[in-house]
């Protein structure tokens, strides 16, 4: 079996988790191939300029469908809604926190605050349309400004003085090992600050006709992400897009009863914020697909 990955330091050390669970149920050695994706090409641009869409995935799908690889390894929330034909998700791995976290210089930091531990009008580095939309909305004194590059390259930016904070995923930052104790850091709650759908958690992609798809699941599937995390993307493809769109879903069971905080940004109607429950998870991305509406605005920021 060959597993595919992207090169960057968290897409190996993610890819290589998968491959110590896969190697022990199916007995065998794996090897890992590194491809280079559009995302990882283009870093002179924001994501939101690139054409098309699944930056981070499409050439990780064209080589599973052309028998390159067998298994590919996709941080989930760069994922597009849909699956390429021939091509199916094996396998949702239990969910890692899926926080955001703010990142800040010491001199850029403030004390305890409702919203975020920073100066005003303090420039802070995120790629992420949903983020820039999201901080603004809370604090319009920020300033943002484009930020590329894999984890340690951001946090070496942050360290030189090039930002005031930056905004990374949670997941990401545990699952390197990264010591960041000379920065302020602030984890956001996704009740304030709502994560990308599929967030924390990541995606085994297969062939649909790979005899092995039971096999990987057994190993690394967790009922309970996918089911969050699909509920999370079914709200995605109701907006009609990917990981670049101004949305932040996240699903999450307490006991019996699910809860589902969303966030949405409209060009006309601004950011639209809101929450639905339901002991049944089915019926959450639609419920909560009409409260972000413009046409509703029940909620706002």
């Amino acid at each position: 079996m060959i597993i595919g990955t992207r090169g960057s330091a968290l897409a190996r050390t993610q890819t290589d988790w998968v491959r110590r669970f896969l190697e022990q149920k199916l007995d065998a050695p794996i090897n890992v191939q590194i491809i280079s994706t559009q995302g990882d090409r283009v870093t002179d641009r924001p994501l939101r300029e690139l054409e098309g869409s699944g930056y981070f995935t499409k050439e990780l799908e064209e080589a599973l469908l052309d028998h390159r690889v067998d298994v590919a390894v996709h941080s989930y929330k760069d994922m597009p809604s849909l699956c390429p034909a021939g091509l199916v998700l094996a396998a949702v791995s239990a969910r890692e926190d899926a926080s955001d976290l703010l990142i800040m210089r010491r001199d850029a930091a403030t004390a305890s605050a409702d919203d975020f531990w920073l100066k005003e009008e303090a420039l802070v580095g995120t790629s992420a349309v949903r983020r820039e939309t999201q901080i603004k909305a809370i604090r319009p004194d920020i300033r943002t400004k484009d930020l590329r590059g894999n984890v340690p390259t951001r946090l070496t930016k942050l360290h030189n003085g090039e930002f005031d904070a930056i905004l990374l995923a949670s997941a990401g930052v545990r699952r390197l090992g990264l010591d960041i104790t000379e920065f302020n850091v602030q984890k956001l709650s996704p009740s304030l600050f709502v994560p990308a759908p599929g967030q924390g958690a990541l995606a085994i992609q297969m062939r649909v006709d790979d005899p092995r798809i039971t096999l990987v699941k057994e190993a690394i599937h967790d009922d309970e992400a996918f089911t969050a995390t699909r509920i999370e993307r079914q709200l995605q493809a109701l907006f009609g897009g990917g990981c670049g769109l101004p949305l932040g879903a996240f699903a999450s069971r307490k006991d019996n009863l699910w809860t589902m905080e969303g966030f949405w940004f409209h060009p006309q109607s601004g950011p639209i914020r809101a929450t639905v429950r339901s002991e049944n998870p089915e019926t959450l991305a639609e419920e909560l697909y009409h409260e972000l509406s413009p046409s509703s605005c029940l909620t706002t920021c």
